[in-house]
C-alpha cells in the first residue's frame, strides 16, 4: 500500500497537469437542465464539502456488459464546501448531513475512446479524462493529477466513487 502511494506521489510529480494545460473536456453549460441528477451527499473524501452528481442520458444507461459506461459518458460533480459555525466547526443538519454553503468547484469527468492514454500508467483512469471549472463556467486552476490519482484505485467500480448508483 505504501509503495503504491510513492509511485502514485512520483507520478504526480512528473506530470503536473493542472486544468489549464491540456484539458480536453469543454465545460457542459446546459448539464443542469439536461443531465439526471443521480446523487447527492457529504463528500467521503473531504469532510469540509457536499457534492452533487449529475449524468448524461448516455452515463444513465449504466454500465454495459464490460462493466463500464459506453463512451460519450459525462459525469458532473458540483462540489460546496460545508457551511461552519463561528469556530470553524462543519454545522450538520437534524439528519446528521452537512449544511451546503459557497458554491466551491464543477469537476467533470467524460470518457471517450483513447483518452487518458498520455497519463502516466499509475494516473490512467481506464478511457476517463477529467475536468475542472469555477462555477461560472471559466476553467479552473487544479491540479487534475489529484484528480487522477484518487479515482485511479478504483478500476473496479470503472474509476467511479458513485458507481453503484448508475449501475442498473
Amino acid at each position: 500500500m505504501i509503495r503504491k502511494l510513492v509511485i502514485t506521489a512520483g507520478l504526480m510529480l512528473l506530470g503536473s497537469l493542472t486544468a489549464t494545460a491540456d484539458q480536453k473536456i469543454e465545460f457542459p453549460a446546459d448539464y443542469r437542465s439536461t443531465y439526471t441528477n443521480y446523487l447527492s451527499l457529504d463528500r467521503t473524501q473531504n469532510p469540509d464539502q457536499t457534492i452533487r452528481l449529475f449524468a448524461n442520458d448516455i452515463a444513465m444507461r449504466g454500465p454495459g456488459e464490460d462493466g463500464k459506461l459506453p463512451y460519450g459518458s459525462i459525469l458532473v460533480a458540483e462540489v460546496y464546501k460545508a457551511k461552519k459555525d463561528a469556530q470553524g466547526n462543519v454545522v450538520v443538519s437534524e439528519l446528521g448531513r452537512r449544511i451546503r454553503d459557497k458554491f466551491a468547484l464543477i469537476a467533470v469527468m467524460q470518457r471517450e475512446p483513447g483518452w487518458g492514454e498520455q497519463h502516466p500508467e499509475g494516473l490512467r483512469n481506464g478511457n476517463w479524462e477529467m475536468g475542472a471549472f469555477k462555477p461560472d463556467g471559466t476553467v479552473a486552476d487544479k491540479d487534475l493529477n489529484a484528480c487522477l490519482a484518487c479515482h485511479a484505485p478504483l478500476e473496479s467500480t470503472n474509476f467511479l466513487f458513485s458507481y453503484s448508483h448508475l449501475k442498473k
